[in-house]
């Protein structure tokens, strides 16, 4: 998942998300075998906005294991200010578009994205991990 930012206005890119993890969150999506975590990502931010983007910067790590099942599924939190390119209207992951960051939390956002944000405005943490299970609520701990 990746944070753009614009200096010259302040605001950052969202999507929103039609598929899975519905609702406002940035964009980011999954690794293919053979890709390293930052290559996805400028790959996956190309898919989905349109947009080039360099020089990322490491915000942190967040572990979800399943309570029951112990599955596990790592989200690696990036940012950047440096991109290039045309953005897209949308995809068929959902439209994207440039927001404020105070306006984020009073958006309808995806699952956890909310917990997220310390992680990416803040940098004092740079861990977070957590257990879940369906039909139970979340939980986050940040390091």
């Amino acid at each position: 998942m990746v944070m753009i930012e614009d200096k010259t206005t302040g605001k950052v890119l969202v999507q929103e998300k039609l598929k899975s993890w519905t609702g406002l969150s940035f964009p980011g999506g999954h690794v293919e075998p053979g890709e390293s975590f930052v290559d996805s990502a400028v790959r996956e931010i190309k898919e989905e906005t349109g947009l080039n983007i360099l020089n990322l910067q490491t915000c942190g790590v967040i572990h979800w294991s399943h309570k029951i099942r112990k599955d596990r599924y790592i989200v690696f939190l990036y940012k950047t200010s440096d991109f290039s390119g045309k953005l897209l209207d949308a995809t068929d992951e959902g439209r994207v578009f440039w927001i404020d960051p105070e306006e984020l939390k009073a958006q309808n956002l995806s699952s956890n994205f909310a917990n997220y944000l310390p992680m990416f405005m803040n940098g004092e943490y740079s861990e977070a991990y957590g257990l879940w299970c369906e039909n139970e609520p979340d939980v986050l701990v940040y390091k």
